[in-house]
């Protein structure tokens, strides 16, 4: 236990957050000085070092983890905070199964973070940065995890909704929300590939896993909502045509591809019970495709904006 805190997560998150003011003051003072050789000179000395976990060398590296410096101190102040981003991320997973809502909070706090950087603090490295550079160090990575923890936020507020039995057009738009974000998570990610020569296929495969899975499920809803309107017809193209598009593209690590198979099972029981209710009861036809309707999405997840803390006390930093 340190500081009342068991979680080891929670630990290092009470450390990041008493580091990152001190940090955030110390770029600014040097930020005053401005390009004076010796401070250049003092920041290299300290040899600030990291690691990239989305990197494939950090995957597939038999040597050890590749280590990268960058002499500039907003390099470190911009990969503290995609640590910490990482850590509260993480901390809203190890929270899910006890509580819904501090759970969603922190993924939102996540994104926050993960937005600061992209528009805040990495555009100044961009000069600095070379392309077998560290990834956390790119604008469009942090782009990527933002969206990313937006989609979690809003899947775990859709988790809440279910135990609320909320309409299912409702969760059928809330679900194809969660695919739009994770589409426009995919678009950043491309031109990260664009600009890091290095980046991991595992960040792509989680996200197109993600994707496949919240777009079944809103088939499902949508394909419910329908049927309870009297459109049984309607409802079994929309499952058809969810099965079908997914059969297509199914990949991924062999977890990921555990839940998407447990998912279109899911769909295939609700098509055959409707079948049979319309072999016995409504004989409707199944519409073309281009006939059905089209998924509709509602984004409602949204950043806890960071802000930065410094403190607040002058350095004396003799030049």
């Amino acid at each position: 236990m340190s500081g009342g805190l068991t979680s080891q997560c929670e630990q290092d998150i009470q450390k990041l957050e008493l580091y990152l003011p001190l940090l955030e003051n110390l770029v600014q003072h040097v930020d005053l000085i401005g390009d004076d050789p010796r401070v250049i000179g003092w920041t290299s000395n300290l040899k600030i070092r990291w690691t990239s976990p989305l990197s494939c060398s950090s995957f597939f590296n038999l040597m050890g983890p590749r280590f990268f410096q960058i002499d500039n101190l907003r390099f470190e102040l911009g990969t503290v905070l995609f640590f910490y981003g990482a850590h509260l991320r993480e901390w809203a997973s190890q929270v899910l199964v006890t509580d819904l809502v501090r759970s969603a909070t922190l993924f939102r706090k996540a994104a926050g973070v993960y937005q600061y950087l992209a528009h805040e603090v990495l555009p100044s490295l961009q000069g600095v940065r070379t392309p077998e550079g560290p990834l956390e160090a790119t604008s469009s990575v942090s782009s990527v995890m933002n969206l990313i923890c937006l989609a979690e936020a809003q899947i775990v507020t859709i988790m809440k909704a279910e135990e609320k039995q909320t309409a299912d057009g409702l969760l059928a738009k809330l679900h194809f929300g969660v695919v739009q974000l994770f589409n426009e998570a995919m678009d950043f990610y491309l031109t990260a590939a664009k600009e890091c020569k290095d980046i991991s296929p595992v960040l792509m495969d989680y996200i197109s896993c993600s994707k496949v899975v919240h777009e079944l499920r809103s088939y499902k809803y949508m394909a419910q909502a329908i049927k309870t309107e009297g459109q049984i017809g309607t409802a079994m193209g929309l499952l058809k045509l969810a099965l079908n598009k997914v059969e297509r593209n199914i990949g991924g690590m062999e977890s990921w591809r555990a839940i998407i198979k447990q998912a279109m099972d899911t769909m295939a029981d609700l098509l055959r019970k409707y079948e049979h209710e319309n072999e016995f009861v409504w004989h409707e036809k199944i519409p073309y495709d281009h006939h059905l309707p089209v998924p509709q999405g509602t984004k409602i997840a949204t950043c806890i904006p960071y802000r930065p803390e410094r403190w607040e006390r002058t350095l004396a930093l003799k030049i």
